[in-house]
């Protein structure tokens, strides 16, 4: 057999069969085996990313005809995922992550510079392997024990939503470029103005799914993997539109990447995922739904729809339920920006949202604009306080509230209010005292 071929064959098959071994030997448990998913899912959204920044910095190169992506032979691609993925998780379930990157850094520096000559070292591959290390295989590991014990919810929902985002926008994208034989690497010679105007109009559908991922997080206790979902029924934020908020986004985000990428099956890909989402994914998911939600799940999936988003926001209190009531916004009447705030609100006659004053607060002291859910959620202040009643208003001015909410730009927001005056102010019950947005 080639020698080349030999290399490449061995880096596939000798880490499948040692994850075949391992999964064999230990038997994980289900949660266990939904870890080492998401460690796998993890490696193969970073390791084009690491190949990248390889090929930029002359870590490393393949030498290698066929079967490539991103000049990344995908033999060794797969065996990579595998090893650092499956392996070290079923294999090392308690032992400390640093440890395990010790160990597998010192397996790559004994074994890589035996792949030559399919893999190519340059200088410095020390340390882009040790890059890698701590870019792939350890993340990995954390989020496959975050999934396997259930902790560090946002943590682990901020890992899986950089895994699901680089997948189709990324991954997916360079393997059918590559197979109709475009160069995916290409796309990097794009002027910078012009992968701005791109990156601005996938952000569009993008902070539909971002913010319905905020959603299952903070209201829901969950994350969108199906085996890692929210312990309540999440109808809020952009469920109160849409039924299927990610899927749409996706959707929308691959067929926006076809265009920009001028790739009829890109585009076509993001068909395929509506008609999927479609079919089978809102049979299966619908049927988990009812059981593990019964009547409220019925009643709010007579009311939204899956891929047509309500210009108004459906909730569960418009249909007068004894034991719902709607969320409530405390905005300062003593306050005139604020009163502004409450005047746009009931101009545009929100839906299940109560307007009251801020000093008739039941519960002491409030020192911001306060958004109470009222079904037992965390209760949210300042700029995110508004832009939840943006939410409750109408698409519009929703999808306003969804961007205005995530985080980073929260909190960027909130601090440039603050610093045009608008800071915390105490505003106790029935007091004259001026409570900032």
């Amino acid at each position: 057999m080639n020698h080349l071929l030999l290399i490449r064959a061995a880096c596939l098959y000798l880490p499948l069969s040692g994850g075949i071994g391992v999964w064999l030997w230990r038997r994980p448990s289900r949660s266990e085996a939904i870890g080492a998913f998401m460690a796998c899912m993890w490696n193969a959204a970073l390791l084009p990313v690491l190949q990248l920044v390889a090929l930029h910095f002359g870590w490393w190169r393949f030498e290698a005809q066929g079967g490539l992506m991103l000049d990344f032979p995908v033999d060794l691609y797969l065996g990579w995922i595998l090893l650092w993925g499956v392996i070290p998780t079923v294999t090392f379930r308690r032992t400390n992550p640093a440890l395990i990157a010790i160990i597998f850094f010192a397996l790559d520096v004994v074994f890589m510079p035996q792949a030559d000559p399919v893999v190519k070292l340059g200088k410095g591959w020390y340390l882009g392997d040790l890059v890698g290390v701590f870019m792939c295989l350890v993340p990995s590991q954390l989020l496959a024990r975050w999934t396997r014990d259930g902790r560090l919810l946002r943590a682990r929902a901020l890992l899986q939503v950089i895994v699901f985002s680089i997948l189709p926008m990324g991954v997916l994208p360079a393997v059918i470029l590559e197979q109709t034989h475009k160069n995916a690497l290409s796309v990097l010679t794009t002027p910078g103005w012009c992968m701005s105007l791109w990156f601005q109009a996938l952000m569009m559908p993008g902070v539909l799914g971002l913010s319905a991922v905020q959603e299952f997080v903070r209201r829901g206790g969950g994350t969108p993997i199906p085996y890692d979902p929210p312990g309540k029924l999440v109808t809020s934020g952009p469920y109160a539109y849409l039924r299927n908020p990610m899927q749409v986004s996706a959707v929308l985000v691959l067929l926006l990447l076809g265009i920009v990428l001028r790739s009829y099956w890109v585009a076509a890909a993001g068909v395929m995922a509506c008609i999927y989402s479609a079919g089978l994914a809102t049979w299966d998911e619908g049927d988990d739904l009812t059981k593990r939600f019964g009547e409220p799940w019925q009643r709010y999936r007579v009311q939204v729809r899956n891929w047509s988003p309500r210009w108004r926001p459906w909730y569960a209190t418009e249909e007068f339920q004894e034991h719902e009531r709607s969320a409530r916004i405390y905005v300062a009447r003593t306050c005139g920006m604020c009163s502004q705030v409450a005047r746009l609100l009931r101009r545009h006659d929100p839906a299940g949202l109560e307007i009251l004053p801020a000093e008739e607060y039941p519960h002491g002291t409030l020192t911001r604009m306060t958004y109470d859910p009222a079904d037992g959620g965390p209760q949210e202040k300042g700029i995110a306080a508004f832009a939840r009643a943006l939410e409750h208003l109408h698409l519009g001015w929703a999808l306003l509230g969804f961007a205005m909410r995530l985080p980073l730009i929260c909190q960027g927001l909130q601090l440039l209010v603050d610093s045009c005056g608008g800071g915390e102010r105490e505003v106790a019950s029935h007091t004259c005292s001026r409570q900032a947005l």
